[in-house]
């Protein structure tokens, strides 16, 4: 006799999408929308599946009796009503669905800029006050200006393409972005200052991160071109809404459409709501009938794949190991995740190849290794909720990485020992780091130089010319600047040479302490990674 799974459906899914389940007798569906508190809790009881839009919140209160749950579905991206570490720590699996509204945004995106160059919404108020002022809104065409895409993953991509056929110029901003890729659609790659610089219009498909928050700020303003338009449909946060307003308030730019915003609902008194250059729309980016089928054809694919075939693809939370070799292999697996951000931030260009040597006595440890290292390259492009040890791999296949792993023989100096190769088309960057002991991590190695500190908090990298007093001067600014040092290591690979410092610090240095190290006339380079 087959299983049947109880499947609940906490939010307003279309019908349609559902399919999936309706045509199959192992699932009993059971849709309830718009429980709260304890009748939700006791809903979620007997099922084995549960899938929301964004309405319901799925909190750890609400999986208090969730016995017989292995899946949440999200039919949509963001996550951000589900309890995630609840969930992990009941053993529940979240999936979501990412590209089901991909159209849909990279159609809104255009909407909103032809709304914001045509001046569509001003011109609609002025006709239904009664008017006839063909004069007052005069517009801009897209033809022949030049689009500064800031991410081009999926979204962006789709952007790019419908921009071209308006006969747009392409330029992009993505870390991640290789020259393959880039050809493949037809942009060119550039620096986030070459962007800023050189666009007519820019338009933002970056998740929230600690890297992307304030994104464009005043520095950033500063820099556009006069009668520069800028459209974010994809996260409040990533635009510091108060340079914004300066920016528009004092006409540096010419224009903004906004369909995210830092606090949702944006509030009836926000300054933004009043200005004339603005369009404001209310997170509409997944708001077609077309997205919603589509997303919920996703997640009801994606859920029915992990209950019968235990297929996790779309699992924003589920490591790919489990039990006594996921105890063992968990300090490895930190290391390997805290290397990989290490090795992305001491690099320059998108990444195009990552290669994993582990040289340790644990067996089939190479592909988990090399989904931490992945995560850890990869998650401040994509965010961190959105890359597991699931998917970490094919999220790099998807952006044109190349991934090798290998075994190597034990190290000489450590039982456990782990190296990271990351190319790009500009350059090659190695790190490594061992276990001397279960909880005892090491990074200790970086390119040719040998190092020894702990990977945790914040670790400032500086190259310099071997010369005296180059570790006083740096102590002394970290000082004046009341940043406590943890730990100095100073490596050099001949005398009067180049020498690297690897400094760990409490806390994180600002922009300007980097600035004022930077400008120290021995330093020749200096990197700072956030790696808890």
């Amino acid at each position: 006799m087959n299983r049947v799974y109880k499947i609940f459906i906490a939010d307003a899914i279309s019908a349609d999408g559902l399919a999936p389940f309706r045509n199959d007798a192992r699932f009993e569906l059971n849709v309830q929308t718009g429980l709260k508190g304890e009748e939700l809790a006791r809903a979620i009881e007997p099922a084995n599946a549960v899938i929301v839009r964004s309405s319901t919140r799925i909190t750890r209160d609400a999986l208090k009796y969730a016995k017989n749950l292995q899946v949440i579905g999200r039919a949509g991206v963001g996550v951000d009503n589900i309890d995630i570490d609840a969930a992990t720590e009941t053993g529940v699996a979240v999936l979501n669905a990412p590209s089901g509204n991909t159209t849909s945004a990279a159609e809104l995106t255009l909407a909103l800029l032809l709304a914001l160059v045509r001046r569509v919404p001003a011109a609609d108020r002025s006709m239904r006050a009664g008017e006839w002022d063909r004069k007052s809104f005069n517009g801009t065409e897209l033809y022949g200006k030049t689009l500064g895409l800031i991410g081009a993953g999926r979204i962006g991509s789709e952007v790019a393409r419908r921009a071209r056929a308006f006969g747009m110029r392409v330029i992009a901003y993505d870390p991640y972005l290789t020259a393959e890729r880039a050809a493949a659609h037809e942009m060119e790659v550039g620096t986030l200052e070459d962007v800023l610089r050189r666009a007519d219009v820019i338009t933002l498909h970056v998740p929230l991160t600690d890297t992307t928050a304030n994104l464009i700020d005043d520095p950033q303003f500063a820099i556009m071109k006069a009668g520069v338009v800028i459209v974010n449909a994809a996260r409040g946060g990533v635009v510091n809404e108060r340079a914004l307003y300066r920016a528009l308030s004092e006409n540096r730019i010419a224009g903004a459409a906004l369909d995210v915003f830092e606090s949702e609902p944006l509030p009836a008194g926000h300054p933004l709501r009043a200005l004339p250059n603005v369009v404001l729309t209310p997170h509409l980016g997944a708001a077609t009938a077309e997205a919603q089928h589509n997303v919920a054809i996703e997640i009801a694919e994606a859920v029915r794949a992990a209950l019968v075939d235990g297929d996790l693809s779309r699992a924003v939370n589920a490591p790919a190991i489990g039990g006594e070799q996921m105890r063992k292999l968990r300090p490895l697996l930190a290391l390997a995740e805290r290397l990989g951000k290490l090795v992305v931030a001491l690099s320059d260009g998108a990444p195009e190849q990552l290669e994993i040597r582990y040289g340790g006595a644990l067996e089939d440890a190479a592909r988990p290794l090399t989904s931490a290292a992945l995560i850890g390259v990869l998650a401040e492009v994509v965010g961190y909720r959105a890359v597991n040890f699931v998917n970490a791999i094919h999220l790099a296949e998807l952006r044109g990485i190349r991934v090798e792993q290998s075994r190597v023989s034990t190290h000489r100096d450590y039982s456990e020992y782990l190296e990271l190769r990351l190319s790009t088309a500009l350059q090659q960057k190695l790190v490594a780091g061992a276990l001397l002991s279960e909880q005892h991590a090491r990074v200790v190695r970086i390119d040719g130089f040998h190092v020894d500190v702990q990977p945790r908090g914040s670790i400032v990298v500086l190259r310099n010319r071997d010369v005296p007093g180059v570790i006083g001067r740096v102590g002394t600014i970290l000082g004046g600047a009341q940043i406590n040092i943890g730990e100095y290591h100073q490596a050099r690979l001949e005398a009067g040479g180049e020498a690297l410092a690897a400094i760990t610090v409490d806390g994180r240095v600002d922009a300007r302490v980097l600035d004022e190290l930077r400008a120290l006339p021995e330093v020749i380079d200096i990197r700072q990674v956030k790696l808890d």
